[in-house]
């Protein structure tokens, strides 16, 4: 029977089910395993506050070092997440020779490389399921189970919280405040969910997804970031009629030696599979040589599919034992590879801009438009109103995407449009 003694460092919602998943499933793990996981101790700021009374052969305590610092302890399981104090314990964790599994994306996307690179000198691992789709197997399918095969791009639906509620304000009619309520309600949302509405959680897992599929450490500040909070019902009742769901997608191509990297709202056809990803559901969609487009699908949210990931880590640690070398672990590079701007990539867009409904708005607009080159598709305005601001709605043609921000400012500044212009990007992801 192998023996796993672990140290804890995070007893929320993930670290709760981690120990709740661990005993659960013991006898199941023991017999086809042939492994005991045993949370040897655990570390948390707020364990008065905390149920631990399943751990009975725990130890407790407030203090990381006594775990990083405890030779018993094989393997450090770090959930509770940001960048401080998660890198220091993570350095301290390898430095010390033990395995560290973490489920902290915004830990990997900025340190992985640096991290990687001492897990090497000190012949040890890191494993992050979590990090990405929650219990998904999305770093186990890039770094071993596709592992042969070249990527062109990928595109992932890998925030929970952002895919929910464009759900509930498609098929539930809410706004975009009832459908965040809702989701903070259900425990899908964090009370401060800055970090997911604006993109920034997504960028920080595409950060990770280029390492694995690409072998290009990329910046967060080199990830064009876009949230969720200017998408109105106006823009999800057109793409309702085009035949269209709006979906925030994490976007990596790499043509000619460049790599774009984008997190965004993104129009796609109904008619792909992505769109049919709802809920707090995640997916990740990759074009891989040569075995094709792969698909992979499943909760990316919530306590028990992240801990699903954790446990998955342990268990693969266990069989791999203790001096496997992890193709996800790897600190090198391919220093060719270049970033390429957000200002030079080329999309169609939707548009919208709300206008006073007056005779030779529409004009004005569309001569705004022309004269930056760029082609109108189709234009579609509502039924007029005195006096009133209506939604017009505007399909380009391909267009870089530097001259339509500029275009756009131009339009903005226009005494007859009455908010800021919505430029939402149309991929063509078959």
């Amino acid at each position: 029977m192998n023996k796993i003694n672990i140290g804890l460092i995070g007893y929320g919602v993930v670290g709760s089910g981690v120990a709740k998943m661990l005993l659960k499933r013991k006898s199941f793990i023991k017999n086809k395993y042939h492994t005991e996981f045993s949370i040897k101790t655990l570390c948390d700021r707020s364990l008065g506050k905390k149920d631990t009374k399943n751990l009975t052969h725990t130890k407790f305590t407030k203090n990381y070092l006594d775990i990083i610092n405890d030779p018993e302890i094989d393997v450090v399981v770090e959930l509770i997440g940001g960048m401080n104090p998660a890198k220091k314990i993570a350095q301290q964790t390898l430095q010390n020779g033990k395995h560290l599994i973490t489920a902290n994306k915004e830990l990997m996307a900025n340190a992985g490389q640096e991290l990687f690179a001492l897990a090497q000198k000190k012949s040890v691992s890191i494993y992050y399921e979590s990090a990405v789709g929650a219990g998904i197997p999305i770093i186990q399918t890039l770094s071993e189970g596709v592992v042969g095969n070249q990527f062109t791009g990928l595109f992932g639906i890998i925030n929970g919280t952002c895919n929910y509620i464009l759900t509930e304000m498609t098929k539930s009619n809410l706004s975009f405040d009832q459908a965040l309520k809702s989701a903070q309600e259900k425990g899908y949302a964090e009370s401060d969910p800055t970090l997911d509405i604006n993109g920034m959680d997504s960028a920080h897992k595409l950060a990770i997804l280029v390492s694995l599929a690409f072998g290009k450490f990329i910046k967060i500040k080199d990830i064009y970031t876009e949230g969720i909070t200017h998408i109105s019902h106006d823009d999800i009742e057109q793409a309702e009629k085009l035949d269209l769901s709006i979906k925030l997608l994490a976007i990596a191509k790499m043509t000619d030696d460049k790599i774009e990297a984008r997190v965004h709202p993104t129009l796609i056809s109904k008619e792909h599979p992505l769109a049919a990803i709802n809920s707090i559901y995640n997916a990740l969609y990759l074009n891989a040589d040569p075995l094709g487009d792969v698909l992979l699908s499943g909760e990316g949210a919530g306590q028990m599919a992240a801990a699903s990931g954790v446990v998955s880590d342990l268990i693969n640690l266990a069989g791999k034992g203790q001096n496997a070398h992890l193709w996800s672990n790897l600190s090198d590079e391919n220093k060719k590879l270049k970033t390429r701007k957000i200002d030079d990539i080329e999309s169609k867009f939707y548009l919208r801009f709300m206008a006073s409904d007056k005779p030779g708005v529409l004009a004005k607009i569309t001569g705004v438009l022309g004269r930056a080159g760029i082609g109108i598709n189709s234009v579609t305005q509502k039924q007029h109103h005195q006096t009133s601001t209506v939604p017009v709605i505007m399909l380009t043609d391909y267009s870089t995407e530097k001259k339509l921000r500029s275009a756009l400012n131009t339009i903005h500044k226009m005494p007859v449009v009455k908010a800021k212009p919505v430029a939402i990007r149309m991929e063509k992801l078959w």
